[in-house]
């Protein structure tokens, strides 16, 4: 009779649970943070939604994208758990670059357990990339002048050391052989800046995300010396090789998402896990996302948050074999 009892008391709570969901109505007001300023990975993340939501009539009213910059995603963060935790209708971009500066503390006292990580939307990659009119013509080029004279070759990223962009640099520095402590590296913040430095001559190569050189593409002002993909990627980007076809072991995959404030609630909560995984099986969504330069990487709610944790440990163990990370 209990296991009965039991049984019919946990259907109840199912049951409730699914009603209060659909009882919830559409936010009236959507904002998508990007934690740096226009023109970047984050800014790419939230038009994507933002364009997509609106086009498959999920929201009433446009979403608005506001720019929060500083330290990679820490500003923002403190933001949101501090003085904005409850607000259902906003949602925070978040990249595998926001991740490994939690993994090395980068984010002050707060952790991974205080945000609600909520959709995966799309997987980017590491690229390195010069002017078109640049000497070096392959990253073999580039490299082989780098080993020759570390001071000869200054790489620019929109983040700080030890950020995911500096990791990737000091991963293809370590490759041949030099200290990457010994590397010139400027940090810009976001993903804009390096651009407009490298076309100023100002840096000799970019290190970012692929899909923040998606709109360079099509003009005659930069060329991408190679992708951090296990193989080269479809489309357009077919004729742009990878790292490690060019001698250099180096894959880098990064993550794109939302997380929301620690006290918006369960029913809220469900109602944005629904509405994105609705969402990224539109063709309104995928036509958005290739537009973008991101591929199919999609995960919501629980998923996400133990994806999220293991990615971050995991963060941990490459910064400390580099000396940034306990």
């Amino acid at each position: 009779m209990k296991r009965i009892i039991t049984r019919t008391l946990a259907a109840s709570v199912l049951i409730l649970t699914a009603q209060m969901a659909q009882a919830i109505d559409a936010p009236g007001r959507t904002e998508c943070i990007a934690p740096a300023k226009p023109g970047g990975g984050f800014d790419l993340t939230c038009k994507l939604i933002q364009v997509s939501l609106q086009e498959t009539k999920a929201i009433d009213r446009p979403m608005r994208v506001t720019y929060m910059p500083g330290g990679v995603g820490a500003v923002a963060y403190n933001a949101i758990v501090a003085q904005r935790p409850a607000e259902f209708g906003t949602v925070v971009a978040f990249s595998g670059g926001s991740l490994l500066n939690l993994a090395q503390n980068k984010f002050g006292r707060y952790s991974p357990d205080d945000v609600k990580w909520l959709a995966a939307i799309g997987t980017d990659y590491g690229m390195i990339a010069v002017r078109a009119d640049s000497p070096y013509k392959t990253l073999t080029d580039l490299m082989d002048a780098f080993k020759q004279d570390p001071n000869s070759v200054v790489f620019g990223a929109g983040a700080s050391i030890g950020s995911q962009d500096w990791m990737k640099t000091a991963l293809l520095a370590r490759e041949v052989g030099i200290d990457p402590h010994k590397m010139r590296y400027v940090a810009f913040e976001g993903g804009g800046e390096p651009v407009t430095a490298l076309l100023g001559n100002h840096i000799q190569a970019v290190s970012g995300d692929l899909s923040e050189m998606v709109p360079y593409l099509a003009g005659d002002k930069l060329r991408v010396l190679a992708v951090y993909a296990e193989q080269r990627l479809p489309g357009q980007l077919a004729n742009i090789p990878t790292a490690k076809e060019q001698g250099f072991n180096l894959v880098w995959p990064i993550i794109r998402g939302f997380y929301l404030g620690p006290k918006v609630s369960d029913a809220e909560y469900q109602w944005w896990t629904e509405t994105f995984n609705t969402l990224v099986q539109t063709d309104e969504f995928k036509k958005q996302r290739e537009l973008r330069g991101l591929f199919e990487f999609n995960l919501t709610g629980k998923e996400l948050d133990v994806y999220v944790k293991k990615q971050i440990e995991q963060y941990r163990q490459q910064a400390k074999a580099f000396g940034l990370a306990k």
